[in-house]
């Protein structure tokens, strides 16, 4: 009976085009993007294009290698918490590598990006007496779910607007805790943030910055570091914070900043101190990662040569898409139901994989596909996704041009 309860909000969802379905399938080692769908009658082989293993590193032998080494060396899980027996010599290993990364003194291990996040900004939120936390717009739902867990106050910033930040800094007393809390991609539209500038408006006013790069580490960078090491400013950021689940093929969140910081989350977030550690496995192939990408410019230049080859494409046949500096590409359809339709047909018939993105992820009337080209889809692959979406351009009576 209770059931009912349930039922008709999700009735509701599906109406709206809004219901999530998750594609069944199972990836091929060593021939990424390609995947078995599970979810066809036929079990039919598919491209991925809308993976956030930027890279490919997924399934990269060295990363592998790795991992094979550690479960034959240490067996598959941690055993315990970091605190509690749970504190494996490549969790150590890796978080030496991942402050080395971002030129920091320290960095601590989470077992993902959403826990890094939730974790870090509630503990300092919560723990800084006065704390003031500024808080770009557009931040991810784990960052927005920190902040509020912390309860610290809460200052909403115009999404990457650098004088209205100043503007409610201004008005903040100059003795209280300041944290700016910013993301250096953002994953939904694809644009970045003046990293540069926003330091600089953080010196002025004695503020700290929380810098999310999740979707920048191991892709941009001279070696990997993200948006602030392009941009050389790295060292003035207070924390930094990334993903080893995207770029870096594996799994796991982390901070990285002095000392003293990372000691203090370390000490004090519940969110590290009561979850069980990251199988030593998985550690061991993100710290190959992570050395592999520091070391190796080639996945960084194909990638950036396959976005480009897919942007000028979408241009010629007038497939709108978000123009944006990152290698994000998000084609805009602007109606969920549309939205889910295509994505349905380019998986059942064209077999092509893109998730459609739909409320809340984004705002409504600005659904879209979310396209991630790697270095390992080649040529032949965007000539073919290219083609299909004008095909389903046309069938579905979409409007062409500029985003």
């Amino acid at each position: 009976m209770h059931d009912v309860l349930f039922e008709t909000q999700l009735d509701l969802l599906k109406k709206e085009g809004n219901y999530r379905v998750f594609a069944d399938l199972k990836r091929y080692n060593g021939q990424f993007p390609r995947a078995k769908n599970f979810g066809s009658d036929a079990l039919d082989d598919v491209t991925v294009w809308c993976s956030n293993d930027y890279l490919g590193m997924g399934q990269n032998t060295k990363v592998l290698d790795a991992m094979h080494q550690a479960l034959d060396e240490c067996g598959a899980g941690a055993g315990g918490t970091r605190n509690i027996s749970g504190t494996n010599h490549y969790h150590v290993l890796l978080e030496k590598e991942l402050a080395s990364l971002h030129n920091k003194e320290s960095a601590l291990l989470f077992t993902s990006g959403y826990v890094s996040n939730w974790a870090a900004l509630s503990t300092l939120g919560a723990r800084l007496r006065k704390c003031v936390i500024l808080s770009d717009e557009l931040n991810h739902a784990s960052m927005i779910e920190g902040i509020r867990h912390s309860r610290a106050e809460k200052i909403i910033w115009k999404h990457n607007d650098v004088n209205d930040l100043e503007a409610k800094l201004a008005k903040l007393d100059a003795d209280v805790p300041k944290i700016i809390a910013f993301e250096s991609v953002y994953s939904m539209n694809g644009d970045m943030a003046p990293v540069s500038k926003v330091c600089d408006i953080a010196e002025k006013y004695g503020a700290m910055t929380y810098l999310d790069e999740v979707h920048a580490v191991g892709l941009y960078g001279k070696n990997g570091g993200g948006i602030s090491q392009l941009e050389g400013v790295a060292e003035r950021i207070t924390i930094i914070e990334g993903t080893l689940g995207k770029a870096f093929g594996v799994v796991g969140g982390y901070i990285a900043g002095s000392k003293a910081v990372c000691d203090f989350v370390r000490s004090f977030a519940s969110g590290f101190i009561f979850t069980t550690a990251l199988p030593p496995a998985a550690a061991a192939g993100a710290r190959a990662s992570v050395i592999h990408l520091k070391n190796s410019e080639l996945e960084r230049k194909r990638h950036r040569n396959q976005v480009n080859k897919l942007r000028r494409q979408l241009d010629l046949a007038g497939i709108p898409h978000l123009q944006n500096p990152s290698h994000i590409v998000p084609v805009m359809i602007k109606n969920p139901v549309k939205c889910k339709e295509i994505s349905d047909i380019l998986l059942n018939e064209y077999k092509i994989y893109v998730q459609p993105i739909n409320y809340p992820t984004v705002p409504k009337g600005t659904e879209r596909l979310r396209i991630t080209p790697s270095p390992l889809h080649t040529d032949d692959d965007i000539n073919y996704l290219v083609e299909s979406l004008g095909l389903l351009w046309r069938q579905c009576a979409l409007s062409r041009g500029v985003a």
